[in-house]
């Protein structure tokens, strides 16, 4: 006998588009996610991508409201939205992207008998741990979860501490993935020794600190260069900077690029630059360097380290003088180069997107029975 496929509930408040790591995983976990049928909630406008990942997409109309006297009577129109939606569909489980946020607050107030799973991408992580509104929405989404996933020891740690040790056996860790049948490494690895040519690639904001990049290259014996993807509030400064060090010919800035082109521009360059200082879930676009050959000189955060190993060149968080020796260590050791090179394509095949849908499947089967 044929099992009708399960079907899940589950949605981003924000715009269905590549935007962030965030989206773009969930973009990619549920079209992998074996007989299972997706309804996702998320705001207009909608990428085109969107429509043909989820079988059903539902536009959200309640305005979105920041923290403020609002936010109350938002979360209530929010879930009444929402309430009406599990009416009309009666999904077999809910995930909530985020635990701590509107939509997954709205999730566990109108969810009833149906199991919600709540999966962390770090954002609210943060929010929570310096604002007491959104510390109190985690723990009423953590109370309402059958189960709480993250990507990391690190992050389980975060929440765990966060909600008073109260959920700790609902924590499970599933990292998370990318489509690694999609990635093409270079043809001929990286050898020799010499000046590199950089990239990295991300939101521009100050806990990502591009700022430690660009200061570092006017601090190399080796004339490498770098190459900026991404926007955000602190470009035009990032630009700024760059030209009162005199880099003007060595950082280039470029505009935030769809996933496609992103990776067929990723094995042009010699080696990934990771320069977040704070708190970071899972860093997705480490995966995505590596699966195309790129060496990783990392800040070496406790998450960042957790997901790469040994795969990658580390330096101290913020600091552009550690950067510096690491990337003129890497631009003069041919030897590192190879053995990072090597390291970086067996790291990315641990973060396969097909294995992290089947075990967040397999959670909430469980979590159904």
């Amino acid at each position: 006998m044929t099992m009708k496929p399960l079907t899940i509930l589950t949605g981003i408040n924000r715009a269905a588009e590549p935007s962030s790591g965030s989206l773009i995983l969930v973009n990619d976990l549920y079209p992998a996610m074996p007989d299972t049928r997706t309804i996702y909630l998320g705001r207009k406008p909608v990428d085109q991508e969107w429509r043909s990942a989820f079988d059903r997409l539902v536009p959200i109309s309640t305005t979105k409201r920041p923290l403020g006297p609002g936010f109350d009577a938002y979360v209530d129109e929010l879930t009444q939205e929402v309430g009406a939606l599990i009416e009309q569909v009666r999904p077999d489980a809910i995930h909530a992207q985020n635990v701590g946020f509107a939509l997954s607050l709205a999730f566990s107030r109108t969810a009833g008998t149906i199991p919600m799973i709540s999966i962390a991408h770090g954002p609210e992580v943060m929010a929570a741990e310096r604002n007491t509104t959104e510390h109190a929405v985690m723990l009423e989404v953590a109370a309402a979860s059958s189960a709480i996933v993250t990507p990391t020891s690190v992050l389980a740690n975060h929440i765990d501490r966060l909600t008073g040790h109260r959920f700790t056996d609902r924590i499970t860790i599933i990292p998370w993935g990318i489509r690694l049948a999609d990635a093409q490494a270079r043809d001929q690895p990286l050898t020799g020794i010499g000046p590199l040519s950089l990239v990295h690639a991300g939101r521009l904001d100050d806990n990502k600190s591009t700022i430690t990049a660009v200061e570092a290259l006017a601090l190399t014996q080796q004339p490498h260069t770098l190459t900026v993807i991404g926007k955000g509030v602190l470009r035009d400064h990032l630009e700024q900077r760059a030209v009162e060090l005199g880099l003007r010919d060595r950082v280039h800035f470029e505009r935030h690029m769809p996933r496609a082109e992103l990776w067929s521009r990723l094995p042009t360059f010699d080696a990934f630059v990771f320069t977040t200082k704070g708190l970071e879930a899972f860093g997705l676009v480490l995966i995505e360097a590596q699966a195309h050959g790129l060496p990783i000189v990392y800040s070496a955060l406790p998450g960042v380290k957790e997901i790469l190993g040994t795969a990658g060149s580390p330096y101290i968080p913020g600091d552009p003088h550690s950067l510096a020796s690491a990337l003129d260590q890497l631009g003069g050791d041919a030897h590192l180069r190879k053995a990072l090179t090597a390291a970086s394509l067996t790291n990315a095949h641990r973060y396969d997107i097909t294995a992290t849908s089947r075990r967040l499947r397999e959670l909430t089967l469980c979590a159904i029975c």
